[in-house]
């Protein structure tokens, strides 16, 4: 085990890298609509590309899902295979969100140094297809 302080060094060591290595611009949170975001997840169990919909309104987050739903079969054949769509997904803290997401189908940990080369590949490749997608269905989704 590590300690708290450990851990936060380790962890910061692994997004530093991981700037270093792909220092292409991301999306994250520049998706102009205050209600969706792309996130990285890396912990000491799993690593996760997600485009979350985080609405205090219901009615807004469920729209939003809806519209990418819909669009499912195209995000599964032209971009992510193994894509998750969930529409109460529970974070740690208890709060609902709908994610879209892709799971790195191993176990890793971000304690685990050796775990880090496949997890950057994973995250480039599978944001990058997130991204794509985002772009060519941006304005569908949100209108």
């Amino acid at each position: 085990m590590f300690s708290k302080e450990e851990s936060k060094r380790i962890r910061e060591e692994f997004w530093t890298s991981f700037g270093q290595e792909y220092s292409r611009k991301w999306i994250l949170y520049n998706t102009k609509i205050k209600e969706i975001q792309f996130k990285f997840s890396f912990d000491r169990k799993r690593a996760m590309v997600s485009l979350d919909i985080d609405a205090e309104d219901e009615l807004i987050r469920a729209y939003y899902f809806e519209k990418i739903q819909s669009l499912r079969t195209i995000l599964k054949s032209e971009y992510l295979p193994e894509v998750i769509l969930d529409e109460e997904f529970e974070l740690p803290e208890g709060k609902i969100v709908s994610r879209v997401y892709v799971l790195l189908n191993e176990k890793v940990s971000i304690n685990n140094k050796k775990d880090w080369p496949k997890v950057k590949a994973f995250f480039d490749e599978n944001m990058h297809q997130l991204e794509l997608f985002w772009f060519q269905f941006k304005d569908f989704i949100t209108s």
